[in-house]
């Protein structure tokens, strides 16, 4: 039980760690004249994210934790290290675009337009895994692909691809 308080513990210390990075570079970002783009769905991806966290808090403290699932997401949490690096002071949790910057090319978005998407389904799929929950690793999977339908045209839009 204390290793399965100590894993969502962490996940939950990160989360609100890049909310407050998040927060700090989206009003970095607007004061040099950027611009966010469709944030209506907003309020959905963070939905999302909070109930899934939840449930895991609700449901993994008492449950065996498997290994390999574990080693995934540590794979997982360093990949999204090298997201968040590559981006530097332009990751946000919204779409906010600088008018006339060029799109990072660096990192994993040399390999993919949306690395940091990849990151959070593997995240939202894994985790639950850890504890054994699979239902809540489909269900949450599922939403969180439909959410990231509208995401990502959204920013695709915003970037003018």
């Amino acid at each position: 039980m204390i290793l399965n308080l100590c894993i969502l513990a962490l996940v939950t210390l990160q989360r609100l760690g890049e909310l407050w990075l998040s927060n700090h570079n989206t009003r970095r970002l607007l004061a040099q004249g950027a611009r966010e783009h469709s944030p209506g769905h907003y309020p959905l991806i963070v939905g999302l994210h909070v109930t899934w966290l939840a449930l895991l808090w609700w449901l993994a403290p008492l449950r065996p934790i498997d290994g390999f699932w574990v080693a995934m997401f540590v794979l997982i949490e360093l990949a999204r290290i090298w997201v968040l690096y590559s981006l530097g002071s332009r990751w946000t949790t919204r779409i906010i675009i600088l008018p006339d910057v060029p799109l990072v090319r660096r990192g994993p978005y040399r390999l993919i337009n949306h690395p940091n998407y990849a990151v959070v389904t593997a995240e939202i799929a894994v985790l639950p895994l850890v504890f054994g929950l699979w239902q809540v690793a489909l269900v949450f999977t599922l939403l969180n692909a439909a959410i990231l339908a509208i995401r990502i045209r959204e920013e695709n839009r915003a970037l003018g691809r």
